[in-house]
């Protein structure tokens, strides 16, 4: 039997006892960083406590902008003043146009090429005068589109339309057979010859207004 040094008993026991605690005491003290940690993160996630929010920058409001005024449209010449004979000339050709044919049929003939044509002057004077002719709402309301409201309008009514629609229109296909053979249909020859010749005068009076500027709302037949 082999006996240990006994130099060495005591030292290897204190050793040996130094080096469990130490290792015992690893743990605890692990623990009680986690313990630190899971402190420090309860803390910043206390409920009921808001969180700092930066404080945005003062904003100066941009100062109101005021509209220009309109600018007022140069005025352009009085074309009956400046031109009286051709004035009065379209002033004829309109009363020779109409001659003969049932009013209603003219104003919604005038009334449709005005609207093709944007004349805003010549449509309200036209809507006014079937108004005061008699004319319903209904179908001043449906001239502009009166081929999906073919219900409103006599089969003669939609040919004299479909003509007008037609010669007002004629840069972009001339008038079709099928359109002058629907007209020549429902009108005898003399009879269509005025429809046309009222067609033609309304897209006369359309450009004498859009050229010359005249403003929807007056009516200088009235001064």
């Amino acid at each position: 039997m082999v006996y240990p040094d006994p130099r060495f008993v005591g030292m290897t026991n204190t050793t040996h006892a130094s080096t469990t605690a130490t290792t015992s005491a690893a743990p605890t003290s692990a623990a009680t960083t986690s313990a630190a940690a899971a402190g420090g993160a309860a803390t910043a996630a206390t409920p009921g406590v808001p969180a700092t929010a930066p404080v945005p920058a003062a904003v100066t409001p941009a100062p109101a902008v005021t509209p220009a005024p309109a600018a007022t449209p140069a005025p352009r010449l009085d074309f009956a003043r400046t031109a009286p004979r051709v004035f009065k000339a379209v002033i004829g050709l309109d009363a020779a146009a109409r001659d003969g044919l049932d009013p209603a049929l003219v104003e919604l003939i005038q009334i449709r090429a005005s609207h093709l044509n944007g004349c805003a002057y010549c449509l309200h004077m036209h809507t006014n005068d079937a108004r005061k002719a008699g004319e319903s709402e209904d179908r001043l309301h449906m001239v502009a589109v009166w081929r999906e409201a073919g219900n409103f309008f006599t089969a003669k009514e939609q040919a004299a339309l479909a003509l007008t629609d037609a010669v007002t229109r004629v840069a972009d296909a001339g008038v079709p057979d099928e359109v002058y053979a629907g007209a020549a249909a429902h009108f005898e020859e003399g009879e269509l010859a005025q429809v046309l010749s009222l067609i033609l005068t309304i897209n006369t009076w359309n450009r004498i207004a859009l050229a010359t500027g005249k403003v929807a709302g007056t009516d200088e037949r009235q001064g």
